[in-house]
């Protein structure tokens, strides 16, 4: 009889910070939606992340809410996979500092996203902001994950849970085996890098990425926005004085246009090449009238959804209720064995 093949399991998550936005959609959700049908699913409202900067409480439940609207409008199915928030399972942070005490500053050093963050003023950043790596790597991990959906700003981050997993395993490796593990307790996930959209660009300048921080409204399109707003603020996105061209080469030096081409590819499911034979030396007003129609006809039905499940948070919260519980089911036992083979005693 033929061994059924292991299905892989997926983790990824997405900070409740406010503003979701077409970026956060083409980058993470229209993969996690695409996802379900061959991996079995975690999707986590990172809560936890999002406290690494200063949240306003109101704000971080009414945003922890959104997150999930947005998540079930756009086609993930909590019953079938699992949706939570991060805080409910609290082996994310025992987790996160067992890892705390494997990784190493010199990793943490390196890791470009927090000199960004912190910027200038990085002795005022919070501590929580410069470890936010290794709990990454505990969100991943504490699940066994084997693969992991990133944009390509996330996979430095990937990269070193991957270091933290080999380094764990390696400095317990005798413990490992003893406990019935010969090849290693954590697995090293993999990157799922995939589609013409993996970094959306900001609407007003192509070198920077699509931001829910962004002061102007105008530099992204929001889930929530209506058809008005859609067509406004595409109508108005930076451009160049150029026709599109006919080759995907011909993108090389044009970032707004080449963000504009992916978002379109994105939308469409489709590939920039394909766009460009179809919208090449075309003048940037039809281009962006097809994009605007095509926009508004994918996001105003979520954004539609989102309000209606965001009136009823009872609904919301038993959701993530529940898939706190079955995420539970699987992180605890690995949690365990995480402490049996560090040594903690346990009851």
């Amino acid at each position: 009889m033929q061994k059924a093949k292991t299905r892989t399991r997926v983790f990824s998550g997405v900070q409740p910070t406010g503003n979701l936005h077409l970026g956060n959609y083409l980058g993470a959700i229209t993969k996690f939606v695409a996802l379900q049908e061959e991996h079995d699913c975690l999707y986590c409202v990172v809560d936890l992340h999002a406290i690494t900067v200063f949240q306003d409480p109101d704000a971080l439940t009414k945003n922890t809410r959104e997150v999930t609207a947005a998540f079930i409008a756009s086609g993930i199915d909590p019953a079938r996979h699992i949706v939570f928030n991060q805080s409910q399972v609290s082996g994310h942070a025992e987790l996160a500092w067992i890892f705390n005490c494997v990784a190493r500053l010199g990793w943490l050093n390196r890791m470009t996203q927090f000199k960004e963050k912190a910027g200038k003023d990085r002795e005022n950043a919070s501590a929580g902001l410069y470890v936010y790596p290794n709990l990454m790597a505990a969100d991943i991990l504490l699940y066994h994950a084997t693969h992991v959906p990133v944009g390509d700003d996330q996979k430095q981050h990937l990269e070193l849970a991957r270091d933290i997993a080999q380094k764990f395993n390696n400095d317990f490796a005798a413990t490992i085996a003893r406990a019935g593990y010969p090849g290693g307790f954590f697995p090293l996930p993999e990157p799922l890098i995939t589609g013409p959209a993996t970094r959306v660009m900001s609407l007003r300048d192509g070198m920077r990425k699509m931001s829910k921080s962004d002061e102007s409204d105008m530099t992204r399109i929001n889930l929530t926005d209506d058809e008005d707003a859609i067509a406004k603020k595409i109508k108005k996105a930076k451009t160049d004085p150029e026709p599109l061209p006919s080759e995907v080469k011909g993108l090389e030096a044009r970032p707004e246009a080449d963000n504009l081409v992916g978002i379109y590819a994105g939308l469409a499911d489709t590939s920039k090449e394909t766009v460009l034979r179809e919208f090449g030396n075309a003048p940037f007003s039809r281009f962006k009238e097809a994009l605007a129609e095509l926009a508004a006809a994918r996001l105003t039905p979520i954004g539609k959804e989102m309000r209606r499940l965001m009136a009823d948070p009872v609904e919301i919260d038993r959701i993530l209720a529940e898939g706190a519980r079955r995420a539970h089911a699987i992180a605890d036992p690995i949690l365990a064995a995480t402490k049996d083979i560090v040594g903690l005693i346990r009851s």
